[in-house]
């Protein structure tokens, strides 16, 4: 019997540790599209300690001041919101259609 699975396939460094993921291309561009997939820079910040919509902020070169105009607040409104660790999900939708990524990108 044949596996059918889509396989994926982890290249480690000399020392072993994984540093990269390679996975078929279909389930890439399958991910790609439903907004699945998280840049490595916004992973990184996030786990450094920042937030989602504050590592995506960051990701995106966007000043409090820049994403506060695109949702119509003011820097110290959007200030709070991206220092909640779980903000709302309609909070989230918002940041996320102004940031022009999927919702589900910032549900970490």
């Amino acid at each position: 019997m044949v596996d059918a699975s889509p396989r994926i396939q982890v290249i480690n460094d000399a020392a072993g540790k994984p540093v990269f993921v390679v996975i078929p291309y279909r389930q890439y561009l399958s991910q790609q599209s439903k907004g699945h997939l998280i840049p490595g820079g916004v992973v990184d910040l996030i786990i450094e300690g920042l937030t989602p919509i504050r590592a995506w902020r960051e990701y995106l070169n966007l000043t409090q001041r820049a994403a506060a105009e695109r949702l119509g607040i003011s820097q110290s409104a959007f200030a709070q919101q991206e220092s909640v660790k779980k903000p709302r999900r309609a909070t989230r939708a918002r940041i996320a259609k102004a940031f022009g990524i999927d919702v589900r990108q910032l549900e970490l």
